[in-house]
């Protein structure tokens, strides 16, 4: 049954990921790719020649630190574990990138939900200061 749950979330062009995306391209920056394989970790959104970098994390599956989310009650070590290997694999991506000089933005999902335009904000100002 959980395996059947895991394998039933999208983990490409979810209801966050559209949000941003246009979210950034309303904001006068489209040109971004998608999942860019030559990028270290593979970045939802990345902008390859500005070396930037945006991970757009769900809260549940990434521990959103705004969120204090608990850990289902019953298989407990199990998503303890789970959640444990997903915040060191971001980390990791993270690190990979900054290592290589990219600029590295997460956005949370419930910063989407709250905040709307408010979400993309830092990303938005820092790729005008690009320009």
């Amino acid at each position: 049954m959980t395996t059947k749950v895991m394998k039933a979330n999208k983990g490409k062009n979810t209801k966050p990921e559209l949000a941003v995306r246009q979210m950034l391209r309303e904001a006068g920056h489209p040109g971004y790719r998608l999942n860019w394989k030559k990028a270290p970790g593979r970045p939802d959104i990345a902008y390859p020649g500005k070396k930037v970098a945006i991970f757009i994390n769900g809260c549940f599956w990434h521990r959103c630190p705004y969120c204090n989310l608990s850990t289902p009650k019953t298989h407990s070590e199990f998503w303890q574990q789970k959640f444990e290997r997903n915040v060191e694999r971001d980390q990791r991506k993270t690190k990979e990138l900054e290592d290589a000089g990219w600029k590295v933005f997460t956005i949370w999902e419930c910063r989407i939900k709250k905040g709307g335009k408010e979400a993309v904000e830092d990303v938005v100002l820092y790729l005008d200061d690009l320009i």
